[in-house]
């Protein structure tokens, strides 16, 4: 089969490798049909992430067909049209039940980070019956990518962290798919202001489009002083960092309110500084977390129901023997626009 293998710093392939087969009994191996490129990918071909070895295969996103089962897998049999969590799940580990998927005694963020991920023809996923999903008929599977990571990402990390309400002033820094994909759920719990800030014009229209009250350019305004003028000097309730950076950290904390939440999506990789000293007297806020997948069932009813409109964040598609052309595409989204990236098999 063909995949696409991180070999160490700067470096991938697209290679042969076999089909993998299963390995423990609650294994399904799955037949990728649709994948996807995340940031996170791209810090672990910059070699950000010591977890991931090279010669590992790349990608935790993606919907599939079952082709084989372990012999203790019960809720899913080959043929079966399938998503793939990012997360896998024991679903009987301390942290599991606490739907504290992420950090699963014996899972976690596995695929393309421990074992071999979805950026292939076929991939092995452990935990099958907590870590995967059935797709209803009729449902749209390039959008259904999404629900893998960024939608329960940013519904969780940055709505539910943020803890969001009607009526607050939210602000979210990082106008790529992760920070789109908060906009798209702050939206549910109808704040009364979004502003979005980024550097990149055609990301700060796409903020507009899809539902944020005020964008603002950082280049060409400086952030901190716009939205202190539009909110009276009071900051906003919730900021959502999706950069994972001290520049946009420190902006949150500036233009944060008292008992107000900073919450951290963005994959920090180096050191950042929180700046506690210019917010620890306004009683904010810190929060940083990886995405439990614990929302993922509810969201998918939601996009069953055709309430959203999640595939707006999709760009470009790429065959599994262009992914290369699809990483030069997601890497340089200043000159391509893209967002999402769909991988078809």
């Amino acid at each position: 089969m063909k995949a696409l293998v991180y070999l160490g710093p700067n470096k991938k392939a697209l290679e042969d490798r076999p089909i993998p087969t299963i390995n423990m009994p609650t294994d399904a191996v799955v037949r990728v049909e649709k994948a996807t490129v995340c940031g996170t990918d791209i810090h672990i071909i910059k070699g950000d992430v010591s977890s991931c070895q090279p010669g590992r295969i790349l990608g935790h996103e993606g919907t599939g067909i079952i082709d084989k089962i372990g012999s203790a897998v019960r809720f899913f049999k080959p043929g079966d049209r399938v998503l793939i969590s990012c997360i896998s799940a024991c679903g009987k580990c301390a942290y599991c039940r606490q739907k504290i998927y992420s950090h699963c005694v014996t899972g976690g963020w596995m695929l393309g980070n421990k074992v071999d991920g979805t950026q292939a023809d076929f991939v092995r996923t452990p935990y099958a019956d907590t870590s995967l999903h059935h797709i209803p008929k009729g449902m749209d599977e390039d959008a259904l990518v999404l629900l893998s990571d960024i939608l329960p990402t940013g519904f969780e990390c940055g709505v539910l962290d943020g803890k969001i309400k009607s009526g607050d002033s939210v602000a979210i820094v990082g106008a790529g798919p992760i920070g789109l994909a908060a906009l798209l759920s702050v939206q549910r719990y109808s704040p009364k202001k979004i502003f979005v800030i980024d550097i990149d014009n055609n990301r700060l229209e796409m903020a507009k489009r899809f539902g944020a009250t005020t964008t603002i350019n950082n280049n060409e305004v400086n952030a901190h002083e716009k939205i202190m003028q539009l909110t009276h000097n009071s900051g906003v309730d919730t900021a959502i960092e999706t950069l994972g950076i001290t520049v946009s950290t420190k902006l949150c904390n500036h233009i944060i309110a008292p008992r107000g939440v900073i919450v951290n999506i963005g994959a920090s990789r180096a050191k950042v500084d929180l700046l506690l000293e210019e917010s620890w007297n306004r009683q904010v806020t810190v929060t940083a977390s990886l995405v439990d997948t614990f929302s993922t069932s509810m969201l998918l009813e939601i996009l069953r129901s055709k309430k959203a409109s999640h595939q707006r964040l999709i760009t470009h598609y790429f065959k599994l023997d262009s992914i290369l052309e699809a990483y030069d595409a997601f890497t340089n989204a200043i000159n391509t626009r893209a967002l999402k990236v769909i991988i078809e098999t």
